[in-house]
């Protein structure tokens, strides 16, 4: 690849990162959810509208400690959007659950991202879909691995 594609692809990814971001923001964070972060609706959506989920198995989705987790949803309890309770089984257990309102926040941040994903293949045929998935393959695992290399 030439370097100059390279370079091209560089700065692409970094400017999608950065309007992404900005974006998300600017679309999910309204007047009804100004009381939480962006980095509280990703914990909203790691909770999610399934059955309870324990802080281990949602620290593990965010790659973060349960004591990182803890003080966050310390926040999001007393808001409103999420409530916790002990497992009956083992005290040590604490399942967590969105809230009637944490569920409303849920599917708002889940529809941003259902209309980022239709603006960006709507205009691939299908196997131009295809190769766009295996290259977000290839990014995630490069990312995933990234953090033990030295650049």
């Amino acid at each position: 690849m030439e370097q100059s594609t390279t370079r091209s692809l560089n700065e692409l990814l970094i400017n999608l990162f950065d309007h992404v971001m900005d974006m998300e923001a600017k679309a999910v964070i309204t007047e009804a959810y100004k009381d939480i972060s962006n980095n509280d609706l990703h914990i909203i959506e790691a909770v999610g509208v399934e059955e309870p989920r324990n802080m281990s198995v949602i620290a593990g989705r965010l790659s973060v400690t349960v004591g990182t987790l803890t003080t966050n949803m310390n926040g999001l309890e007393k808001k409103g959007y999420i409530q916790r309770e002990r497992s009956l089984e083992d005290k040590r257990v604490v399942y967590v659950t969105l809230t009637e309102k944490g569920r409303k926040a849920f599917y708002h941040h889940r529809d941003f991202h259902k209309k980022m994903i239709r603006a960006i293949v709507k205009d691939l045929k299908e196997d131009e879909t295809e190769i766009l998935y295996r290259c977000l393959v290839n990014l995630n695992s490069f990312l995933e691995t990234a953090s033990g290399i030295s650049v």
